[in-house]
């Protein structure tokens, strides 16, 4: 059965109990891709003849594991696993929510006022970074700063 991101994202939130848990240190620095196309099938094995495991939107942004000819095998910001056709990839920078719900605020910091929230799942386009906190814009263009420890991605 394909489930699109924002089905997944409902079902995986009420699973979810306690605090997100990164991997330890890796020895190399991680490749992260985005999504380019507005939706893009992430599949069981490299080509179109392969199950869809998920559909992923716009941005969403996913690490590199390996790559096969056209193919790029990746990881999710819950581990899930698959593969996806390069070319539908792209470097723009992008976050993923891992937290239920994150304040965004107007800089970065907890002392600055809270302009908006995201929900977990919600991908959000990454404009800077300073130091723990990371200058986000949601699809529709609110720009503000969401703590990085309750982020994925860039």
């Amino acid at each position: 059965m394909i489930q699109t991101l924002a089905g997944r994202a409902f079902i995986t939130a009420i699973i979810v109990v306690g605090a997100w848990l990164l991997p330890g240190p890796v020895a190399h620095a991680q490749r992260l891709v985005s999504i380019e196309g507005a939706e893009v099938n992430m599949r069981s094995g490299p080509g179109t003849g392969h199950e869809v495991l998920w559909v992923l939107n716009k941005g969403y942004p996913l690490k590199v594991l390996r790559r096969q000819g056209r193919w790029l095998e990746v990881q999710d910001f819950e581990n899930d696993k698959g593969w996806v056709a390069r070319a539908l990839t792209g470097r723009t920078p992008h976050h993923v929510v891992k937290s239920r719900i994150v304040n965004i605020r107007k800089g970065p910091g907890t002392g600055h006022p809270i302009i908006g929230q995201a929900e977990y799942g919600e991908v959000l386009r990454t404009r800077s970074k300073r130091r723990d906190w990371v200058q986000v814009e949601r699809a529709e263009g609110q720009p503000g700063w969401v703590s990085r420890r309750l982020l994925w991605g860039w």
